[in-house]
């Protein structure tokens, strides 16, 4: 394979010289450029790219690790990284790990081997110890509160936001209320818990473990839910759900099986996706977005910080 040498060989001058001109130097005589230039043509030469990022220290990459891809919620984060990693002029590579937590190390040990940058992890399988080995080859960014330590973060109070839904719900008279999860492992969904059982402690209400639905993720997640609702005695009136694709599912279940909305049962989605605006579903807006590029500004800054996103809720017709 041609290297600089060959190339300066070549054409009679320094290698040096031909640094310049593969690199667009403004002071190599036009003479010189242009014998360098007939030698690259002549060998069809290249530039070793992983030669070039180890000599500056960078790659331009930022690793994006996801447990999905096609998941609104992580499409609208996605979109918010992709737009700041483009005018900090840098690439993502994407890590759709589905929660496990082997490809999640895959994209550490890539941070670990300089092939990255810095890396986002938008939610996470590994324990927080594991990342933290990890820190010391690079920058990394994570979707949840982390304070202290050497960790940045952009995140949402999921505790307090999901506390101020249930007691909206409380002043509109519902007492059994029941929410909808992606997984119950994470930390925003232990919050999401801890906010449940606190606000049911406050007001002296009865626990309805049942009422509690996991593994929801998209439209058909809805419809079962809503028949488990049915079959209940008493059923939860009123349903936090954390996912609007969820909340759509079972709007539209509700209005095939003339279930009154919110008379019958009240709904809260999380998101503000489309779908919220178009079934008119009340719902928690989560500017994930802005959460996006914070988190590019965090990795590439370096800035070991801990942002808080401010989400609110818009009430619509399913209250």
């Amino acid at each position: 394979m041609t290297n600089i040498r060959d190339l300066a060989k070549m054409a009679g001058v320094s290698v040096t010289t031909v640094s310049r001109v593969l690199n667009n130097h403004p002071y190599v005589s036009e003479e010189k450029k242009n014998a360098v230039l007939k030698a690259v043509k002549a060998t069809r030469y290249h530039k070793n790219i992983n030669a070039v990022h180890l000599s500056k220290g960078k790659t331009k990459l930022i690793g994006v690790v996801l447990p999905f891809t096609d998941h609104p919620y992580f499409a609208l984060l996605l979109k918010g990284i992709a737009k700041q990693a483009l005018e900090y002029n840098h690439k993502l590579l994407l890590f759709q790990t589905d929660y496990m937590e082997s490809r999640e190390t895959e994209a550490l040990q890539m941070l670990q081997q300089k092939q990255i940058d810095g890396l986002i992890i938008c939610s996470r399988a590994c324990s927080m110890r594991k990342i933290e080995e990890y820190l010391p080859f690079g920058p990394i960014a994570l979707c949840e509160c982390v304070k202290g330590g050497e960790i940045s973060s952009t995140y949402i109070d999921h505790y307090k936001i999901f506390m101020d839904a249930l007691e909206f719900l409380y002043r509109k008279g519902h007492t059994k209320i029941g929410y909808c999860i992606g997984r119950k492992s994470g930390t925003n969904s232990r919050n999401r818990e801890k906010a449940y059982w606190d606000f049911h402690k406050k007001y002296h209400l009865p626990h309805h473990p049942e009422y509690i639905f996991d593994q929801c993720c998209d439209y058909a997640d809805g419809e079962r839910v809503l028949s488990r609702v049915k079959e209940m005695d008493p059923p939860p009136t009123a349903l936090l759900v954390t996912s609007d694709q969820v909340a759509a599912g079972i709007v539209i279940s509700c209005n095939k099986q003339q279930i009154s909305i919110p008379d019958e049962l009240a709904i809260i989605g999380f998101d503000n996706e489309p779908i919220a605006g178009m079934l008119n579903i009340t719902t928690i807006d989560i500017p994930l977005v802005e959460m996006g590029r914070n988190l590019v500004r965090q990795v590439l800054t370096k800035e070991i910080k801990n942002k808080e996103i401010s989400a609110k809720l818009i009430e619509r017709g399913t209250v």
